[in-house]
């Protein structure tokens, strides 16, 4: 059997994505260490959906190109968030705003296919999944969207902002692989809910991090001292 040289990159990138992933989110933010395992997490998780987005076009799945183009976006414009230090938006989120709006646009339009579809179902996929992942485009679009037209963004939700599409963008990843792909996982894993536990921690820990950031004053007061001043330059926190 032919083996195309994008899908072993495409795997490749997935496993990279996937264990950078997970180790910086556990790693101490703002650490040399956490920069290293999130420039890693990056570059992976933008080929994964690159070349995800290109086998999707072979296989004419619109379902699949929608969700590598969302996955592409999450992570580009997380990392333009902390690359960029002064906040300043530029044609690059221009861009990136009306890319998403398309992508929203379309999730929700087949979603509404689907759901009126003799069938239940467009391109194979139920209404559920075009509705949520439409959901997630508008909400990012509308984030971009208030940042344009505020002519930037700072301090705790810049951070935020880096954190959640980090965090989705490895969900996304993460049920790809252990929630869609169960059966090529042991019996074991399968039946103790291993899988399903590792497709929704991603979205666990953003959330913990996000109520962190956003209502606790304990990382009000650590963001303040040295080692978390050092996690707005390198921002590579999840």
């Amino acid at each position: 059997m032919h083996f195309s040289p994008i899908l072993g990159f495409h795997i490749l990138a997935g496993t990279l994505g996937m264990l950078s992933g997970f180790v910086a989110v556990f790693l101490r933010k703002g650490s040399r260490r956490h920069g290293l395992a999130g420039n890693v997490f990056v570059v992976s998780m933008l080929g994964l959906s690159a070349s995800g987005v290109y086998l999707a076009i072979m296989k004419s799945q619109p379902g699949n190109i929608l969700g590598g183009t969302l996955t592409f976006y999450l992570v580009a414009t997380a990392w333009m968030t902390a690359r960029r230090r002064d906040g300043e938006p530029g044609m690059f989120d221009w861009g990136a705003m009306l890319v998403i709006s398309a992508v929203g646009a379309c999730q929700l339009t087949l979603g509404t296919e689907a759901a009126l579809s003799p069938t239940g179902l467009k391109y194979g996929y139920s209404p559920g999944p075009y509705f949520f992942m439409g959901s997630v485009a508008v909400l990012a679009a509308t984030g971009d969207i208030r940042m344009l037209v505020r002519r930037g963004i700072s301090g705790t939700p810049r951070i935020a902002r880096h954190l959640w599409r980090m965090c989705f963008a490895l969900f996304i990843a993460a049920a790809s692989i252990f929630l869609a792909r169960q059966h090529v996982f042991p019996d074991l894993l399968r039946r103790t809910g291993v899988l399903i536990g590792l497709s929704f921690l991603p979205l666990a820990l953003m959330i913990f991090w996000l109520v962190r950031i956003r209502f606790t004053s304990a990382y009000k007061t650590k963001k303040r001292s040295p080692v978390m001043a050092g996690l707005e330059p390198s921002l590579s926190a999840r």
